[in-house]
C-alpha cells in the first residue's frame, strides 16, 4: 500500500499541462485564481512572479514553483511593467496545436512550461491547502527526475501527436509527485499536518495499516501493537507530526471513502457502514453526519446534483 499514491487518487488529484510561454522584451501577465494548483518551470531566460500583494521572486533558468492553493498571480520581465490579463482562449489554442503563446516583442528570451492541477472536493485530504501557499525551487536543488520530467513535458508541447493529452496530463501528475517527493525530503516541517505522516516512519506504517484495512475494528491501542509501539509512543507521534489523533485519522479516511461510494454507486447504506468498520448503519450515519455536516442520504443526493457540498470539517 503507498498512502501517498491512494491519497491523490481518492482525493481526485487530476493535472492538465498548459501552454508554453515564450516572452520577449516588456512582459507581464497575470490569471486570476483558477485551479487549486499551478506549477510553472521556467526552461530558458528569467521571470519575475508576483503572487497577491507580495513582492516579487525571480525565477531563473531551471527553477520550479508551485502555487499550491492557485492564487492570483502575476509573470512578468520585470517589476512595475504593464500586467496584462492571459487570454485563456489563446492559451488553450496554443496547447491544442503544440504551438506557444507568446507575450511581448522581439526576440524570445524567456520560455516557461505550464500546468495546473486540481482536486476532488469529496475527499477530505485538502493535499494543496496544507501545503505552503508558494514552494519555489531553485534549478540545483532538483534531482534528474524533475528534470527529465520537465524536458520531457517541453518536448511533447511542441512535437503533439498521438494521444498527446494522455500524454501531457500523465507526464504533469508524474510532474507533482515528483515535486511532492522533493519537498518532503529537502523542506523541514514547520507545523503538524497530514503531510508529517510521509515524514515519520513509525506514523507512515501506521497510517498504510489503516488504508490496507479501514473496516477493521481499529482500536489505538490495536494499532500500536501493529507497529510495535506503546499506545502513548502512538499517540504522541500523531500529535506531535499530523496535528490529530489515531482515531480522528481513521474516521476521516473511511468518511471519505464512504462519501465516493455514496456519490459514485448505488450501494446501500448498510453495505456501505459495514465495508468502512460500522456495526450499523445508525453509527455510521451519526459519525458521517459530524464529519461531513449531512447525513448520508442527503449527501448522496447533494453530491449528485449541482447543489455545493459542505466542506469537510
Amino acid at each position: 500500500m503507498d498512502v501517498l499514491s491512494e491519497v491523490l487518487d481518492v482525493s481526485g488529484v487530476r493535472g492538465s499541462a498548459g501552454a508554453r510561454i515564450a516572452a520577449a522584451g516588456d512582459w507581464g501577465v497575470e490569471w486570476v485564481r483558477d485551479r487549486d494548483a499551478v506549477v510553472y518551470a521556467v526552461t530558458a531566460g528569467m521571470a519575475h512572479l508576483t503572487v497577491g500583494g507580495d513582492a516579487s521572486m525571480v525565477l531563473m533558468t531551471g527553477d520550479i514553483v508551485i502555487l499550491a492553493t492557485g492564487a492570483a498571480h502575476a509573470l512578468s520581465s520585470a517589476p512595475g511593467v504593464t500586467i496584462h490579463s492571459c487570454d485563456v482562449a489563446a492559451a488553450d489554442e496554443a496547447r491544442r496545436l503544440g504551438d506557444v503563446l507568446r507575450l511581448g516583442e522581439g526576440d524570445v528570451q524567456t520560455q516557461i512550461l505550464g500546468a495546473s492541477y486540481s482536486h476532488d472536493p469529496a475527499g477530505s485530504t485538502p493535499v494543496f491547502a496544507l501545503l505552503p501557499s508558494v514552494i519555489h525551487f531553485r534549478a540545483h536543488e532538483l534531482d534528474a527526475n524533475l528534470n527529465d520530467i520537465v524536458r520531457l513535458l517541453g518536448r511533447e508541447l511542441a512535437r503533439p501527436g498521438l494521444a498527446t493529452h494522455l500524454v501531457l496530463d500523465r507526464l504533469v501528475d508524474v510532474l507533482l509527485v515528483e515535486i511532492l517527493r522533493t519537498w518532503l525530503s529537502t523542506t523541514p516541517p514547520t507545523d503538524a499536518s497530514w503531510w508529517g505522516v510521509l515524514r515519520d516512519p513509525l506514523l507512515l506504517q501506521a497510517v498504510t495499516r489503516i488504508h490496507e484495512s479501514p473496516g477493521r475494528a481499529w482500536t489505538t491501542e490495536a494499532l500500536a501493537r501493529e507497529v510495535a509501539t506503546s499506545k502513548q509512543t502512538l499517540t504522541r507521534r500523531f500529535a506531535t507530526f499530523a496535528g490529530t489523533t489515531p482515531g480522528e485519522y481513521l474516521t476521516r479516511w473511511r468518511m471519505t471513502l464512504a462519501s465516493h461510494r455514496l456519490r459514485d454507486t448505488d450501494d446501500t447504506l448498510d453495505a456501505i457502514a459495514t465495508d468502512v468498520g460500522y456495526t450499523s448503519v445508525y453509527a455510521f450515519s451519526r459519525a458521517f453526519h459530524r464529519e461531513r455536516s449531512l447525513p448520508p442520504g442527503r449527501y448522496r443526493k447533494v453530491s449528485r446534483s449541482e447543489q455545493p457540498i459542505p466542506t469537510p470539517r
